[in-house]
């Protein structure tokens, strides 16, 4: 066995690396820098802790969140791993002596926010220090044109310079586009870096968008499917986060919220209270979620649809973190649109930016937006349409995704093409509820002014439900067979590709959705077969250990951990070894609570 498997076995339990670690481990051990691209829930921290625990001296982790810093050193500190953070959330005499305390050699991870590597006390670490790698997370901060820039992080190239000798540079982040990925190595100054992207494929997660008539009961019908389960609910704006934790705690859910607009305190309670397992639901804005390293999300609700595609699967990757299934559905309304559409173009008063970068930024943002608003209506299998954003090819049909499951293909031409009739006739002057109420014969004043009552194709499609036919017009556009203006009142036109309907060169078919009934993907396959009754047992375990040390649940075993433990039933300390997850720290720790947890059950059963 290798180095780094002999770590990885011994300090956190594991027996083999994923796919996509090892060449990033050894080109950073090799001293090259590193720019990688990793999935959450792939194993990207790993990618730098291990290397970190094989190298000389100390790492640097720079994190741009403060929960995130605590959650990771937290988890490290319980495999026996000597670590720290510095940031704003210790006290002047916490910080002082943290800093004194990593001077004398006691770490060999530090994690540090952005903002303090330029302050002199940590300056006057550093020059002495003996750094050998500096690894930066969430890299895509860097980059002013990707969806969570961080000014604080473009000083990072000026604090290496004043070191003594640069160390090497590992930059990671879970999403990132072609262009913000040269963004992140022209940010960092990264130095001929070894680029890797892993792979953006979440095969554990279950993909669904619906357009309900009504999101309330949409949102309670799929949270009643999956009672007692660990979810964040996304909204757009902290008004929404209000209405919906409001709703969900009236009707009895354990639910928190968490927006910028609370007071700290607040905000801190509530995060807590979803780490520790207090309250199992998370009403949020994107605020919320970038520093929770929470494996156990088993679902991650869109309220709204996002203004891009990189915050969307940023935002769904919080599910499933534990390699368990998860289900990300999307809750879709055209007024989400409406409102991402104001966000983007709102400039604050203070934007020190000039009018030529600011409209380029708002080009950008539209653009992505439009993706987005693609995802929410395509035909197509869902995590194909994911991956093939971010640059990787995917199968057609993956049998995972609320397109590919439980649907049905209905042949729309004909509507199809009398919408575009209705379209041209029209003048192509209208909007997408004129001509739906042209097609349906709607008797309306409106419709009567502008004499559209008297076109051949007026009460052409009255027989079809109208929701179908704004569904039909979505997959024109969709499909460039028309095309819809900008602005606040965005009127169709016909597309290049109109004239292959209307001549009858193409067929269109419209996926006709049954909503996701809590379906999950295909669950992974497990060498042995969980014992339920064990299994409740050993949580009831972990709980209590959890609460005596002060830490999360999943801190000490993860779900993934405890479910193969009730499997094997290990009678003896040095059989716990044999799970995935204990390490011998933890074995040291917690094996006797575990193994007599099972004798006691086994006895049970005799």
């Amino acid at each position: 066995m290798g180095q780094l498997e002999t770590i990885l076995q011994r300090t956190f339990g594991y027996t083999r690396l994923r796919e996509g670690q090892r060449p990033v481990m050894e080109q950073l051990m090799a001293g090259r820098d590193v720019l990688s691209v990793m999935p959450t829930g792939a194993g990207k921290s790993l990618c730098y802790q291990l290397p970190a625990l094989a190298m000389p001296g100390i790492t640097l982790v720079v994190s741009p969140l403060i929960s995130l810093m605590k959650d990771q050193v937290e988890s490290l500190i319980h495999c026996g791993v000597a670590a720290a953070y510095l940031n704003s959330s210790l006290t002047e005499r916490q910080y002082a002596l943290a800093l004194r305390y990593a001077g004398e050699g006691r770490y060999k991870l530090i994690y540090v926010a952005p903002e303090r590597l330029d302050t002199p006390g940590f300056l006057r670490f550093a020059a002495t220090a003996p750094i050998s790698m500096v690894a930066v997370d969430e890299a895509h901060c860097v980059s002013q044109w990707g969806q969570d820039f961080r000014p604080s992080y473009l000083k990072i190239p000026e604090f290496l310079q004043k070191l003594p000798r640069r160390p090497v540079v590992g930059a990671f982040t879970a999403t990132a586009t072609p262009e913000v990925r040269r963004d992140i190595a022209r940010g960092l100054g990264l130095r001929d870096p070894f680029e890797i992207v892993s792979g953006f494929d979440r095969k554990n997660l279950f993909f669904a968008v619906e357009e309900p008539k009504d999101k309330r009961t949409a949102l309670l019908k799929f949270l009643r499917q999956h009672k007692g389960e660990s979810g964040i609910v996304y909204c757009n704006t902290r008004r929404t986060v209000d209405e919906v934790a409001e709703l969900l705690c009236r009707d009895g859910w354990p639910a928190a919220r968490y927006h910028a607009g609370l007071e700290p305190e607040e905000r801190r309670r509530n995060q807590e209270a979803f780490v520790y397992g207090n309250c199992t639901i998370m009403v949020a804005t994107n605020a919320f979620g970038m520093g929770i390293d929470k494996p156990d999300v088993r679902f991650v609700v869109h309220y709204n649809m996002p203004k891009d595609m990189e915050s969307y699967y940023q935002e769904a990757g919080r599910a499933g973190r534990d390699g368990e299934d998860a289900v990300c559905l999307l809750l879709y309304g055209g007024k989400d649109v409406v409102t991402s559409r104001f966000l983007i173009e709102l400039r604050e008063e203070n934007e020190e930016v000039s009018d030529e970068v600011y409209e380029a930024r708002v080009r950008r943002d539209l653009e992505r937006l439009r993706q987005m608003t693609f995802y929410c209506h395509t035909q197509e299998c869902l995590r194909a349409t994911i991956l093939r954003y971010f640059g990787e090819k995917a199968p057609g049909n993956c049998g995972k995704c609320g397109n590919c499951v439980g649907s049905d293909m209905e042949d729309v031409t004909a509507e199809a093409r009398v919408l575009l009739q209705t379209v041209d006739q029209s003048g192509q002057r209208f909007g997408m509820g004129r001509i739906i109420e042209i097609a349906a014969g709607g008797d309306t004043g409106a419709v009567a002014a502008w004499g559209l009552d008297r076109l051949a194709v007026y009460g052409r499609l009255a027989s079809v439900p109208r929701d179908q036919l704004r569904a039909i017009l979505r997959l024109l556009v969709a499909q460039d067979c028309l095309t819809q203006t900008e602005g606040q009142y965005p009127i169709l036109e016909l597309g290049p590709k109109a004239g292959e309907v209307l001549q009858g060169r193409q067929k269109l078919y419209l996926r006709r959705k049954r909503p996701p009934k809590g379906q999950k993907a295909e669950p992974v396959q497990e060498e042995r077969t969980a014992d339920e009754a064990l299994l409740e047992r050993l949580k009831a375990v972990r709980s209590r250990l959890a609460r005596m040390r002060g830490v999360p649940a999943y801190v000490i075993f993860s779900d993934k951990t405890l479910r193969e433990m009730s499997a094997l039933k290990p009678t003896a300390v040095e059989q716990l070894r044999q799970v995935g997850g204990v390490g011998e720290y933890k074995q040291a720790q917690y094996g006797r609570d575990f193994v007599a947890c099972v004798r006691n059950y086994l006895q049970e059963k005799e």
